[in-house]
């Protein structure tokens, strides 16, 4: 599975260091890649970009 920013992203990149595989990018206004991301299996034991993420902005795909 792979998660997705929704339209309440405010731009304030806290996520993009924190994505061990450089999934999300610059986009509208932020974007994650379902093909870079693992949910930081390995890395992490929760998504990073969801525990960093100041108005919980992050959405998973089911």
């Amino acid at each position: 599975m792979a998660y997705t920013i929704n339209d309440e992203c405010t731009a304030c990149g806290i996520c993009l260091p924190e994505c061990p595989n450089s999934a999300i990018s610059e986009g509208d206004p932020y974007v994650i890649d379902p093909e870079k991301c693992n949910e930081c299996e390995g890395f992490h034991d929760v998504p990073q970009c969801v525990d960093v993420c100041p108005v919980e902005c992050v959405d998973h795909i089911d």
